[in-house]
């Protein structure tokens, strides 16, 4: 083996598309254009979302709602699920490190504790909201609940 002949892989290199070369080419005449109509033309160009003249989708269908750029949204994590970690894992203080360690919320996942079900257990609950029910239920198992 020399450097004078290294060839690429077989299939790795495809010859490019020469159009407007002639009719022996496969490219000539039309170039791939096909006949007439705007998009044979030089100089064509579109915007995105045009569609010929044709009133677009985004102007034919009804705008509504609002979109609050201030929200906040949450994954709502359950105290049954803080219940069942304990019981699993034997653990004593749950915060958002933890909950994405084990797989139940997401990298940029903001954490509300919600009071649905029952918590037996004390536990040191870091997040970033609570539910009323949830603080009251996490204090009576005596535990604490700290915001984030």
């Amino acid at each position: 083996m020399e450097l004078s002949n290294l060839t690429p892989a077989e299939g790795s290199v495809k010859k490019c598309k020469r159009i407007g070369r002639g009719i022996g080419s496969g490219h000539g005449r039309t170039s791939t254009r096909g006949h007439k109509g705007q998009k044979s033309r030089s100089g064509y160009s579109h915007r995105v979302g045009f569609e010929g003249g044709q009133m677009p989708i985004h102007r034919r269908l009804p705008k509504f709602g609002f979109n609050n750029i201030n929200r906040i949204e949450y994954k709502a994590v359950n105290l049954s699920t803080l219940q069942e970690l304990s019981a699993k894992y034997s653990v004593k203080e749950v915060d958002a490190d933890y909950l994405r360690k084990v797989g139940i919320i997401s990298k940029n996942d903001n954490v509300k504790i919600l009071g649905q079900g029952e918590l037996s257990v004390a536990l040191n609950v870091k997040a970033h909201a609570f539910s009323k029910s949830a603080i009251e239920a996490i204090e009576k198992a005596g535990g604490k609940a700290e915001k984030l």
